[in-house]
């Protein structure tokens, strides 16, 4: 009979605890659209306030990820992690106690500041505790799963949980389960950092801040405003300088918190607008067709989440299926097919009106089940072949900064696109506005399967080894134990650096001149 080995074992466990508090923070993200028309009847916003509800809590993730990676990275993964869970927690709690939507909304923006803590760090904790490229990958794969995963299941839970308990409920359950990973990390989790210090950017944070921000608030409040007005236009101006400034000032930097290196790579800038693009279609979706069963066609709650068990089965089958492809094909595949597959759901949903009928939405929540399930993994692939692990975590929180960006600018366009175009009440005039929506989402897939040709030649992939290259090389890694339990063989000797392999190299990519 085979030994178990205690090292895999101990690994498997943070891969969970890793995955356990993605699962939390990513199906909040979802669950909560199919509880806006419930928070609308509870406190009375208008679309623009629910609008708020939900970039609130993902413009904070967005906003600090950056900050928490480079954090992690100089202080310890490990201790990072935990203050993002202990947050988390405190802001759901505080969410389901909100007595109207300024309050809801500030707690919301406390949760999102404990998940920015979370993602990017417990990816950077999964590339260091996996040392082996092999088992990395298939624990990155199981990583880009949870994510599909969580944000499609999000509307089945929501609904649940709103159709038998009210909307508040939805925070009630990351209680006990942020608290249980609280004390799985300080019992199963190793600290790393990284082996030299990154010096802190304030200026460059703030600048990060200030992009993001002042878009989505020119986007939502210009629906209602008018995008003519100066407020509004002051808005767009003051984003659009700091998006200069921002890599002007971090190329003088020794240590930036964004390197504008990172973007020299084709595939790194490739995953980056993909990962927009997908998680902007995604939440858009999300963030519409809540309002589309519930508001026009008088579902309940517990029925529209019901309704997207479809997509939520797609999701779940076309995630492990991505994660192979990838590692037998490399990114191209998965993404050509991703994108097609969306751009066919959303093309379908462009002839929806109030009483289509029900198997003409299935349809279309598969597809776009399906092609949102094969898109996490490459984007991940692409992001960290080639960087050196010790830029692990700054490296993965870009491409999750870029998912989060896509979350914030899917709720706010196409938010603001429908509220835009509709007349009167949102139950008769929905329908008319949806479809340029629509058409904005099959438009989404169109681009991520340009981008998956564009972004994978063989002329890319070389470009990105070279610009690997450039950084300097240095220990990935220094780790100290966790919390004392029964002795195990050590992850990765703390005498030796880990390897920088990448999860998938470009040079195992199909070569395809272009």
């Amino acid at each position: 009979m085979t030994t178990p080995d205690p090292a895999r074992r101990r690994r498997v466990l943070v891969l969970a605890v890793c995955c356990l508090s993605l699962l939390i923070t990513v199906l909040d993200t979802s669950a909560v659209n199919v509880a806006l028309p419930a928070v609308q009847r509870d406190l009375h916003p208008a679309v623009s306030g629910l609008q708020w509800t939900v970039d609130g809590y993902t413009l904070a993730i967005a906003g600090f990820m950056l900050l928490a990676g480079s954090t992690a990275d100089r202080i310890g993964r490990r201790r990072v992690f935990q203050a993002g869970l202990a947050l988390f927690t405190a802001g759901s709690l505080a969410c389901s106690l909100a007595p109207d939507l300024p309050w809801l909304v500030a707690f919301r923006v406390a949760q999102g500041l404990g998940a920015s803590m979370l993602n990017p760090v417990a990816l950077s904790i999964i590339t260091h505790t996996f040392a082996d490229p092999r088992e990395r990958a298939r624990a990155i794969g199981v990583w880009g799963a949870t994510v599909g995963l969580s944000l499609s299941l999000g509307p089945v839970v929501g609904g649940l949980l709103v159709g038998t308990a009210g909307w508040r409920a939805i925070f009630w359950i990351n209680i006990p389960v942020g608290s249980a990973a609280l004390v799985l990390s300080a019992v199963l989790v190793p600290e790393s950092r990284s082996a030299t210090a990154r010096r802190r950017d304030p200026v460059g944070q703030a600048l990060v801040v200030t992009v993001l921000v002042a878009l989505i608030c020119a986007i939502i409040e210009g629906a209602h405003r008018g995008y003519g007005s100066t407020p509004i236009i002051g808005l767009f101006i003051l984003a659009g300088a700091a998006a200069l400034a921002l890599p002007c000032y971090e190329r003088r930097r020794d240590q930036p918190l964004i390197d504008p290196a990172f973007f020299r790579s084709v595939p790194f800038t490739g995953a980056f607008v993909t990962a927009v693009t997908a998680f902007l279609a995604l939440a858009g979706f999300l963030f519409l067709n809540t309002l589309y069963l519930q508001d026009v066609r008088g579902y309940s709650a517990l029925h529209a989440g019901l309704l997207t068990v479809p997509m939520a089965a797609g999701t779940a089958v076309a995630s492990p299926v991505s994660g192979r492809l990838t590692a037998a094909h490399g990114p191209r595949l998965p993404l050509v097919a991703a994108g097609g597959l969306v751009a066919a759901g959303a093309l379908t949903l462009t002839t929806v009106t109030a009483t289509t009928a029900l198997p003409v939405l299935l349809i279309a929540y598969v597809l776009l089940g399906c092609g949102f399930g094969l898109v996490n993994t490459p984007i991940t692939s692409m992001a960290v072949a080639g960087m050196p692990r010790a830029r692990a975590g700054v490296s993965a929180a870009i491409t999750t900064t870029a998912r989060q960006i896509g979350n914030s600018l899917g709720v706010a366009v196409l938010g603001s696109i429908v509220t835009a175009h509709t007349h009167g009440p949102l139950r008769t005039g929905f329908t008319a506005a949806g479809h340029t929506a629509w058409w904005s989402l099959a438009g989404c897939g169109a681009l991520i399967v340009l981008l998956g040709i564009l972004t994978t030649t063989g002329r890319a992939t070389a470009g990105a080894a070279r610009i690997a290259a450039r950084f300097p090389a240095e220990p990935a890694t220094r780790s100290t134990p966790a919390a004392p339990v029964t002795p195990v063989t050590p992850l990765t000797p703390t005498t030796q650096p880990a390897p920088a392999a990448p999860m998938i190299s470009p040079a195992r990519w199909p070569s395809r001149r272009g």
